[in-house]
């Protein structure tokens, strides 16, 4: 009989309303939320579910705070337990769990290495430390290719830093470093043989040795903070591969905001470990897309709305 992995979606997922469903007719989703907002110190709530929120006059301005990076990363790891919350209600369980760079401390979390309240304290710290972080000149760029291309190698021998910061499914990585060296880059890629060179939307080069400050902080604090053995399989965005000492998890949290992201290989080490149905619980099916162009062999189900959980308890 085949396994169930829970995968979670990482930043650039978030979107104002998620979870919303959950969290008015699910009062285990209610309680995340509750609890987050109290280790959070302030109400994400708010940030999570309101259009618009009150300016320092009082004013109601477009809500923008779900797209800081402090913010959303609390928020969005916040929406993704809520859902799992209401996910394990209805009786569905993994064998073993991933996330997408955030999406990680939502697996840890699943798996119990942390508490809610811990995860969440962890995550406004991380998203603080990346924001501050951020290096003027900054860039992040997709690269699309229908055939294989030395991306590894073309990075390396572009002046200025830039590197692989995504490899998420085959003919999708991203690349992160200097806004020139990765322009420079792109357009090497492109003449290599890559299809498109998308530039991404985002607040720095995240995933780069550019972040190593923002990891060593973490490291910092991750030192303090207890971790638990995980009680399920959880893959580390670092290595591709399974991982379970908590000393381990430590270290590789640190690295993890300016390693690479190797969501393909994590993916693909779990479906060598027996999972063939993967749900994805979050906003948006970013990661369910991802595995369709991994492996069409094997279910990819996602989770958003009480419609969504519906189909699945039907599906499985």
């Amino acid at each position: 009989m085949g396994k169930i992995a829970f995968v979670f979606p990482g930043q650039g997922a978030q979107r104002v309303g998620m979870a919303r469903e959950f969290y008015d007719s699910c009062a285990a989703s209610r309680e995340v939320f509750e609890t987050a907002s109290n280790a959070a110190g302030y109400s994400l709530e708010e940030i999570c579910f309101s259009e618009t929120l009150p300016d320092e006059s009082g004013a109601a301005v477009p809500n923008t705070k779900i797209n800081q990076t402090r913010y959303t990363q609390p928020t969005l790891l916040t929406a993704s337990l809520a859902i799992l919350a209401a996910v394990r209600e209805a009786g569905i369980r993994a064998d073993m769990a991933a996330g997408l760079s955030l999406g990680e401390y939502c697996a840890l979390t699943a798996a119990g290495s942390f508490s809610v309240s811990d995860a969440v304290r962890i995550v406004c710290q991380r998203g603080i430390y990346m924001e501050e972080a951020v290096p003027t000149g900054g860039a992040m760029t997709a690269i699309l290719s229908r055939k294989p291309i030395p991306i590894e190698e073309i990075c390396a021998a572009t002046e200025g830093q830039v590197s692989v910061a995504n490899y998420n499914c085959p003919g999708q990585q991203v690349i992160s470093g200097e806004k020139d060296a990765v322009d420079r880059a792109a357009a090497k890629l492109l003449e290599a043989g890559a299809s498109r060179a998308v530039p991404l939307v985002v607040s720095g080069p995240f995933h780069s040795p550019m972040l190593r400050g923002a990891g060593e902080k973490l490291a910092v604090l991750l030192a303090d903070q207890k971790i638990q053995a995980p009680g399920l399989l959880v893959v580390s965005n670092v290595t591709g591969e399974f991982v379970s000492d908590p000393e381990e998890i430590r270290t590789l949290l640190g690295r993890q905001v300016c390693s690479s992201v190797r969501w393909q290989q994590g993916v693909e080490h779990m479906i060598e470990a027996g999972a063939d149905t993967f749900i994805e619980i979050g906003p948006g099916t970013t990661l369910t897309n991802f595995m369709r162009k991994i492996n069409r062999g094997v279910r990819a189900l996602h989770v958003e709305t009480p419609e969504d959980l519906q189909v699945l308890r039907e599906t499985l």
